[in-house]
């Protein structure tokens, strides 16, 4: 009983991201989508002067003080999505907190709203039921509002969206980056590869003031499909066949530790 719900575990949080592309049919053409993706310059530098409604503070907050002066996770999300944003965000909150670094202390992670609203209602549930579980809520920064903010956070990174009106959901990159103290993009960062081993290496080396190598483009797309053929995307088959993968890889992984925990126990 215990494999199978532990295997259940890992499957539930995988498997949003191999369905990541399963939603309506919108507006946004192929044309619109080919230019999504995260593509960092290479001195991006987030605008930490860039104003905000902190959702789970009820009061306003500049990007510098969602940072604080500590290396940070970003990650832009759209809080009203359920198919790839809840189960990244799950992810790379266990990841940070399984990472062996001290929340507040050696890292932040923030969370940046794609809507240029003030949902604070929304961020907070979305991020509280993703988060919250982990202990690692007192760590986190949900902004929300601001078209110009957003905008400036976002082109300033390299983040390249889409709002689809017909549907009123976001066609973005599934991922963020890692920030040095002083808002440079130190690297960029793949749910796929949101491990505590990776998260760790690259929030240190933030941390120091280090800047990986941004030559990986992010293009892991979270939108519906092709409305004008009535088929996936190449970018959703992408992450489709990428998190199929790793779901297979990490229910693998699962069945191999819990399989030799039980002839320890025996």
């Amino acid at each position: 009983m215990g494999v199978r719900r532990d295997m259940a575990v890992v499957a539930g949080l995988l498997m949003p991201m191999m369905l990541g592309g399963l939603g309506p049919a919108g507006a946004l053409t192929r044309n619109d989508l080919s230019g999504v993706g995260l593509a960092p310059g290479p001195a991006a530098r987030a605008p930490l002067g860039a104003r905000f409604t902190e959702a789970l503070g009820g009061r306003g907050a500049t990007l510098a003080e969602a940072v604080a002066g500590r290396p940070s996770l970003l990650l832009p999300v759209d809080y009203a999505c359920r198919n790839v944003c809840d189960p990244m965000l799950s992810v790379g909150a266990a990841a940070l907190v399984a990472s062996g670094l001290a929340p507040g202390t050696e890292f932040r992670l923030v969370t940046l709203g794609l809507a240029p609203v003030d949902e604070s209602a929304t961020a907070r549930t979305m991020v509280s039921e993703q988060v919250g579980a982990t202990g690692l809520l007192d760590a986190t920064a949900v902004l929300t509002g601001g078209g110009e903010a957003v905008a400036a956070v976002t082109g300033a990174i390299g983040y390249r969206y889409r709002h689809d009106p017909e549907t009123g959901s976001y066609a973005h990159p599934a991922g963020g980056v890692v920030l040095t103290p002083d808002g440079r993009v130190a690297r960029v960062i793949s749910p796929l590869a949101m491990t505590p081993r990776d998260l760790r290496l690259a929030l240190v080396e933030a941390g120091e003031g280090r800047v990986g190598s941004l030559a990986d483009r992010l293009v892991l797309l979270c939108y519906g499909f092709d409305p004008k053929q009535g088929v996936y995307t190449p970018l959703i088959r992408r992450i489709l066949a990428a998190a199929g993968a790793a779901t297979v890889a990490g229910i693998a992984v699962l069945v191999l530790v819990l399989h030799r925990r039980t002839r320890a126990a025996g």
